[in-house]
């Protein structure tokens, strides 16, 4: 499992136009219909981009992610947004960044429900590592409690290798991403080169214009799908009761086009 570097850093500006509201909405609609939690671990929370949102709901949050980097950020994040003070004030909700493998994760007390989205459980890729977060999430809920999770499905991985390479070109950063799958595995390694604009350079004589410096630096990261019956199967040898598999944010089964498998599962009580 990588703890990432120099990407913290960036990792926010990359990331905007993802779906974070969705998944807030999915997780909403399950603790809804299931019971809505009061403590929530967020697995692999990278820099708070749902955990945040959901202290700021009320909810009292754990912030559970390898990297000292992210949490780094996370903290940061919370720390200067002008709603924490408020939160804080009234005391409907809260966050307590811990820095941890979720394969072994550990709280005082167990809690009302668990999340790893983003497909953070794609970057285990052991199937042991898989059914180690299983069991061990099983252990750190509450009877009844919920645990949401998504994961790429495993024809994502290979469409990925299939588009690339990727290529950003913008003022303040570009990045060239190029991809090699291994279908046997189902594994796929990004490789990114980064390019991240920091200052200017005076220009010379004549009128020459500053020149823009950039900071370049390289990340690689892998990820792992896995056969969502196998997924299943781990679900219930940890103890769990699968409630539903949904795909891509909507409410209905996946098919063999789903980029995105979400699963639903429970604690029996």
């Amino acid at each position: 499992m990588r703890s990432y570097r120099q990407f913290a850093s960036v990792y926010d500006r990359l990331m905007e136009e993802m779906p974070y509201a969705e998944w807030m909405s999915f997780a909403r609609r399950c603790w809804e219909q299931y019971g809505m939690p009061a403590t929530v671990a967020d697995l692999g929370c990278g820099t708070g981009n749902i955990a945040i949102p959901l202290a700021k709901a009320g909810f009292t949050v754990f912030g559970i992610d390898l990297s000292a980097d992210m949490l780094s950020v996370a903290r940061s994040k919370w720390e200067s947004s002008s709603g924490a003070g408020l939160i804080r004030s009234r005391e409907p909700g809260s966050i307590r960044w811990l820095q941890q493998d979720m394969r072994d994760w550990e709280l005082p007390h167990p809690v009302d429900a668990a999340i790893s989205f983003c497909d953070s459980l794609n970057y285990l890729t052991e199937k042991p590592d898989i059914s180690a977060v299983f069991r061990r999430t099983f252990a750190g809920l509450a009877p009844g409690g919920l645990f949401l999770f998504d994961v790429h499905a495993p024809r994502q991985l290979a469409r990925y290798a299939e588009e690339q390479p990727f290529v950003l070109d913008e003022r303040d950063i570009a990045y060239i991403w190029t991809c090699e799958y291994d279908a046997e595995r189902m594994e796929i390694e990004h490789d990114l080169t980064f390019f991240v604009r920091e200052d200017e350079r005076e220009g010379g004589e004549g009128g020459k214009q500053p020149q823009a410096l950039y900071r370049r630096f390289e990340e690689s990261h892998v990820q792992r799908a896995y056969d969502p019956d196998w997924l299943s199967a781990e679900l219930a040898a940890a103890g769990f009761e699968l409630l539903h598999l949904f795909a891509d944010f909507k409410w209905q089964e996946p098919d063999e086009n789903a980029e995105r498998l979400f699963f639903v599962a429970r604690r029996p009580r």
